[in-house]
């Protein structure tokens, strides 16, 4: 009896701390959807994130083949535990601060299976990992799907300022303006319709460890609920600093990338999910704003901070690796392991908070465009801030680039 009131709370644990992934990852990417149209002022921030956070609900409850993937297709269920799967999503949750603490628009998805496979390994050994189908869900369309999403919005954009070379600018803005609401809508569906199955395919892999549902099914309706319903309520909450880097950072955005990169993002991500692949939609919309930049002819393209994104996405898989390997270890040691990892979790939530208050971005801020650029090179950061929060120039290094900041 004893055993059995500790295996349900570890397995209430479990979910709840999977819900609590489900929230990170929705604050964490909602920058993925509406970054564009806060950035051009096609949607009001707090607008913005209140539309994305409905949509992504509704996205959830629309499929689930990305849910079928995870929960019988990434490893040997018979060999994975409940704690081994929590001490993944610690993994996951860990490196979503961290990366939202830094603005990097890094994978949540990605930190998410980096994060079970570092404990899977450490708990059941290699031979628990299907790499093939790792290899070809997670690592090829990690890789296609950028370049996919980026070509089709640099096609669209230079096609969108074409038709438009005549018309004026006030009118083409203002329709374009309705349209890149419309994509950025499209994208957060597909956002839901993506990542919010991966918390339930988590969970119903926890519940098949349990014994609690039987092996090779697929998510059930309270948690295809309760999953969309964390999502929603992540993205509601803003992830305001991702989302100014992804906005001003890479790009100056206007109205025609904007639409043109939502729907270059929403054609891919949606196409990815009905076929079960466990995509990022991060790279996906960065890869077409970065596209959107290509397309138009006078955009600056900050292609360093670009690159020190990509070398994130590079870290992600194993970085979160390594945290959910040194977090099964830890899990491992029976129900005194499950608790102290839980509190070492609330802990670590606690201190990367703290360090993200002297800073705070929230939606009165997230269109300042001279306070970006945390990770540009020194050239192209004309603007930082300095301890009280104010925007202060930055002392450039010789009278040339004085005088061209002063321009």
């Amino acid at each position: 009896m004893g055993s059995d009131v500790t295996e349900l709370f570890v397995v209430i644990a479990v979910v709840m701390v999977a819900l609590i992934f489900d929230f990170t990852n929705g604050f964490h990417d909602s920058a993925n959807a509406m970054a564009g149209p806060v950035a051009t002022g096609a949607l009001r921030p707090r607008t913005a994130v209140i539309l994305a956070a409905v949509l992504n609900l509704v996205g959830a409850c629309l499929s689930t083949e990305v849910a079928k993937t995870i929960s019988g297709g990434f490893f040997d269920e018979e060999l994975i535990t409940v704690s081994i799967i929590l001490a993944g999503l610690v993994g996951a949750i860990i490196w979503n601060l961290l990366t939202w603490l830094l603005g990097l628009p890094s994978s949540s998805s990605h930190a998410l299976f980096g994060g079970l496979i570092g404990a899977v390994i450490v708990g059941a050994g290699f031979a628990s990992v299907h790499g093939w189908v790792i290899v070809s869900k997670v690592l090829l369309p990690a890789i296609v799907a950028p370049l996919v999403a980026g070509i089709g919005a640099a096609l669209a954009t230079m096609l969108a300022y074409r038709i438009t070379r005549r018309t004026p600018s006030g009118h083409s803005n203002t329709g374009f303006k309705y349209g890149q609401a419309f994509t950025a809508s499209l994208v957060a569906l597909a956002h839901g319709t993506s990542d919010g199955q991966k918390t339930m395919g988590v969970i119903t892999l926890v519940l098949i460890a349990a014994n609690l549902q039987p092996p090779d099914t697929g998510p059930q309706p309270w948690v295809i609920l309760s999953a969309g319903i964390a999502i929603g309520l992540g993205t509601y909450s803003g992830g305001w600093r991702i989302m100014r880097m992804l906005g001003k950072g890479v790009v100056e955005i206007e109205t025609p990338q904007g639409a043109a990169s939502g729907a270059a993002s929403t054609a891919t991500i949606l196409s990815s999910a009905h076929l079960g692949f466990g995509l990022s939609t991060t790279h996906v919309a960065t890869g077409s704003i970065l596209g959107s930049g290509v397309g138009r002819r006078d955009a600056e393209v900050r292609w360093g901070v670009a690159r020190k994104m990509v070398f994130a996405w590079l870290l992600t898989l194993p970085g979160s690796g390594l945290v959910g390997g040194a977090a099964g270890l830890l899990a491992n040691r029976g129900l005194a392991g499950v608790i102290a990892l839980l509190v070492l979790l609330a802990g670590t939530c606690l201190v990367i908070w703290a360090f993200s208050r002297p800073n705070k971005i929230s939606r009165h801020n997230v269109t300042d465009s001279r306070e970006v650029l945390v990770l540009a090179s020194p050239r192209q950061a004309e603007y930082v801030n300095d301890p009280r929060g104010d925007a202060v120039t930055k002392p450039k290094k010789n009278k040339k680039h004085k005088a061209k900041s002063a321009a």
